[in-house]
This record gives structure tokens, sequence and C-alpha cells, in this order.
């Protein structure tokens, strides 16, 4: 059986992207799991590699080598202006040569030439100044894909959340969050642990505010008039559910003995423990896509970019993790 081609996004040119993929591509157990496939410059790779100490020795392929490609590569697609590169510093210039390796990854992946995509990170504020439409990956995968139902996920041995509101400030929170999309956040946490898990999960669901509203002491009602009646939905489908969770307790040790997986209504809430408790191991997951799309939990670290200091840990993982989901 031949081993899943990972498509590898080279992330912003500026960070630490092309630093880790180095890294990637030079690690020879990788290759013993699957093909990544660095979609990015390989002129950027090399000279990120001759400025932080890398190996800057890789394999280059063509589009038309993709469907075919049994090695760690890089797809040369040549979208950097190399004139207005500055490791470290954010540009237009970078912004666009990262939409760009995201998009043919996409496509690729569309086109049965890759099996999944794992992406390095994206400088929003680059991607916005180029002018792309979308705040982050998640979304431009979603539009590429026509994808309607949708969520970010972060998952690791230590804790997984998922995502029912993503990049909005917290006033529009509450205005984000509906019966329906809950039920659809639950139903794709479910799906996704299932089939890691090989059983029924336990997913745990938190609140919105604190102690899960106190009966509707605080906040609006949202865990009564919304979340509550998610919950018995979904638990009419025989999933193994707990909650509304006050997420102050939401993810002490003695509870994630019990959780699988918990759906959290906005960033911070599920960020916050995602990064304190698995920092180096979690890999960023959006489910519900036509395609395996995997990701790294951290973002361009413009401050160490290109020093040689970057771990490449998470980007292993997430590349592990797009071999382990693929169907």
């Amino acid at each position: 059986m031949s081993k899943p081609r990972i498509a590898v996004t080279m992330g912003d040119p500026a960070g630490v992207g092309p630093e880790i993929c180095l890294d990637l591509l030079a690690d020879s157990s990788m290759a013993d799991r699957c093909v990544p496939i660095v979609f990015g410059d390989a002129e950027v790779l090399r000279l990120c590699a001759g400025q932080a100490g890398k190996n800057g020795d890789f394999q280059v392929v063509g589009k038309e080598n993709l469907s075919s490609t049994i090695s760690p590569s890089v797809l040369d697609l040549g979208l950097m202006d190399m004139a207005q590169l500055r490791p470290g510093i954010i540009s237009p210039a970078t912004g666009k040569a990262t939409y760009g390796y995201v998009t043919e990854a996409i496509d690729a992946c569309l086109a049965g030439q890759v099996d999944a995509v794992a992406t390095c990170p994206a400088n929003k504020e680059a991607m916005k100044s180029a002018g792309v439409p979308h705040p982050g990956h998640t979304e431009i995968f979603a539009e590429r894909t026509h994808s309607k139902r949708f969520c970010m996920a972060f998952i690791s041995e230590t804790i997984s959340c998922s995502l029912v509101a993503v990049h909005a400030g917290y006033t529009e929170v509450p205005g984000l969050l509906s019966e329906e999309r809950i039920v659809d956040v639950i139903e794709l946490t479910r799906e996704t642990h299932e089939k890691l898990l090989g059983k029924e999960p336990s997913i745990g669901i938190c609140g919105l505010n604190p102690h899960a509203g106190e009966n509707g002491l605080f906040g609006n009602g949202e865990e009564e008039r919304i979340i509550i009646p998610a919950i018995e939905k979904t638990r009419a489908k025989g999933f193994n559910l707990t909650g509304p969770l006050p997420p102050d307790t939401a993810f002490t040790e003695s509870m994630r003995r019990q959780i699988d997986a918990y759906v959290c209504m906005y960033h911070d809430q599920g960020l916050i423990p995602v990064k304190a408790l698995a920092f180096e191991e979690a890999v960023n997951v959006t489910l519900g896509l036509p395609l395996v799309r995997t990701s790294v939990d951290h973002g361009t670290a413009l401050d160490i970019a290109w020093q040689g200091k970057a771990d490449a840990s998470s980007l292993k993982a997430a590349v592990n993790l797009a071999a382990r989901l693929i169907d």
C-alpha cells in the first residue's frame, strides 16, 4: 500500500514556516509514515537553510509529478517576490505568497494529487494587507471547498477542544451562538473522535458564562436558551455528553480523565487550556471539510524567524495526524 502524500504549505515566508519545513523534510522518521510535499518556494527554503543553519538539500518536484511522488519533496511554486522578503517583517508580498501556497494545496487535494493538507502558520496581518478577504486558514478552506458546516478543533493526547465561535471579539460571541451551530460542532467533534478512538467519545460541553450561567443568574440565558437545547438534541441521538460545564472547572485533571473532547463556545475558552497543557503536541484540525486539513497550533513567531530556534514538533504532529485521518 502506498504511503499517503501530505501537502504541507510553507506558511508565511518571513516567519518560522520555512525553518520547520526544512526540519520536517530532513526527518527520516516522517518518510517512514507518509510523503510530505512542501508547497512553497525552493529559493526561500534554501536561503532560510543557509541563515538558520539547516540542511538545504531537498528534492524539488513539478505539479505534473505530484501524484507519483514517493519521497519528501518541495513543490516549487515561485510565488514569493524575493526582493520583498525580509525575515521577521510583515509585508503584503509574504501575505500574497502564503495565500497562494494554501489555495494551490487545496486544489491539489481536491484533484486527488495529494491525500491531505497540513498548514504552517500564516500571518493574518500580512494576508489582510495583501487583500486576502479571510481572517485565517479555516475560512479559506471553507470557501475554497464550498463547505457550509465546519469548525476548528485542536487535538492532542492531553486535551482536545472544538470551537463554536472562532475569530471574533468577545462582544460578538453571544450573537454567533445558536442551537444549530452548537449541534453542528458537537456532531463534527463526535464523528472525528469516534474515528480516532474507535469508540463512542465522551464530550464535555462548556457553558458560555461563569458557573455555566448558574441557572440564569449570569449572562442572558445563553445556557438555557441555546446550549442546553443543543445538548438535549444531540444526546437524544445517543451521544455521550456532559454539560453545560462551568468553564473554570471544565479542564481540571480529574475532568480531563472523564472527557475525550470538549466543545468550547469561543476561541480563548478552548485555546487557553490547549496551549497551557499541550502547546507542542496539539494539532489544529478543520472538521467538516471534504478533505483532511491539519495545522500547527502556533503562529508565525516573527521574533525568532530564520534563527534556528523554531521547534518543528507541532508541524510533525500535524502531518502525522493528517495521515491518521485519511480514510
